[in-house]
């Protein structure tokens, strides 16, 4: 035998076309109500039962509160027990648009990119794992751990992946002080005039402090003001590398993938939003369509000549602008538009 909890018991209902309707509805479960056009079921959902949760939850507020909310009047219901909280999701008409969906038409879209937003948890796209934040104290406190007793650098990464010379870039970062870079896994001098590849792709990154780690005051000191440089010159990312060895570890203020070093903003609400430039597809511009013209509904048949019908836009030949556009093309190329499109030179054909 179940409890009345396990019921929202409604008696008596007579909104509308409910004529003193008693009705048990479980609870926990997904309920459906169905029946003829006009026969109540939006009278029992959303003026009998959802009205009633409006009513009771705007009760719990102070007189003050109410004044500006209005009153709310009782349905015409003998009794309804069992009533918790209520949300609904109204009825409602739309217009069809690829932005408009079911989460965004009920605004339980808001609600989930503010849930995504403050109380997710971060992972690299790269390798699964969770992505850390540290404060400037945490850093030091972890490299003071991990790297006692052993020789480092600091550096700070201001280029990622990157094609160019970076020329300007190295006469800038000389200008502020700084005597060394690595350039693509190796750390050399700066020198006046330098410059790189610039068909390649590149990581540079500022050698900001060459130090042994000890627990001594003048140590620490000089630690956290290095940390404190290669955070501000490296965009809150900065990078430490034991002396005579290449691997890499990275360190971030921000969200960062502790294997790969890349990082991600504090997450906001418009990053899970596909209408928001920070938040939709850099592809589809978050429509989730592409429109793309497909050569084979152009030229399903290329045995066929261009004069043939061919080409499916242009239909079978006839005298017109676009054709004659074709002919002369065709003379520049040397070949005919009575010619099959697959015998085109390849140079020239699609």
């Amino acid at each position: 035998m179940k409890n009345s909890e396990d019921f929202i018991e409604v008696l008596g209902a007579r909104v509308h076309n409910l004529k003193n309707i008693d009705v048990k509805i479980p609870r926990d479960q997904l309920v459906v109500i169905t029946g003829l056009s006009g026969s109540g079921k939006s009278s029992l959902a959303f003026d009998t039962i959802y009205a009633e949760g409006q009513r009771r939850y705007i009760e719990t507020f102070s007189a003050y509160a109410r004044q500006f909310l209005g009153g709310l009047e009782r349905p015409d219901v003998d009794k309804i027990e069992g009533l918790s909280p209520v949300i609904a999701i109204e009825q409602k008409t739309t217009s069809k648009s690829p932005r408009s969906t079911v989460g965004t038409i009920t605004e339980i879209y808001d609600f989930l990119r503010l849930l995504y937003a403050r109380a997710s948890d971060a992972y690299s796209y790269e390798t699964g794992e969770k992505m850390v934040s540290y404060s400037d104290e945490q850093i030091q406190e972890l490299i003071s751990k991990d790297y006692l007793g052993q020789r480092i650098n600091i550096l700070a990464p201001v280029i990622r992946s990157r094609k160019g010379h970076y020329r300007e870039l190295f006469e800038q970062i000389a200008k502020q002080g700084f005597v060394k870079v690595r350039v693509d896994g190796e750390i050399i001098d700066i020198e006046k005039g330098m410059k790189l590849d610039r068909y390649k792709t590149h990581d540079i990154e500022i050698v900001i402090d060459r130090l042994a780690i000890d627990e001594t005051e003048n140590t620490q000191k000089r630690l956290y003001n290095s940390i404190l440089t290669a955070l501000d010159h490296g965009e809150d990312v900065l990078m430490i590398i034991k002396h005579g060895d290449k691997k890499e570890r990275y360190f971030s203020r921000t969200l960062m993938c502790p294997t790969t070093g890349i990082s991600y903003p504090n997450p906001e609400p418009n990053n899970f939003s596909f209408n928001s430039p920070k938040g939709a597809c850099p592809v589809c511009n978050g429509i989730g369509e592409l429109y793309q013209v497909s050569i084979e509904k152009i030229i399903p048949d290329k045995k066929k000549s261009i004069q043939a019908g061919g080409l499916i836009p242009y239909g079978a030949y006839k005298k017109n602008w676009a054709f004659k556009q074709l002919e002369l093309i065709a003379q520049r190329y040397d070949f005919k538009l009575s010619d099959p499109i697959k015998k085109y030179p390849k140079k020239h054909s699609i």
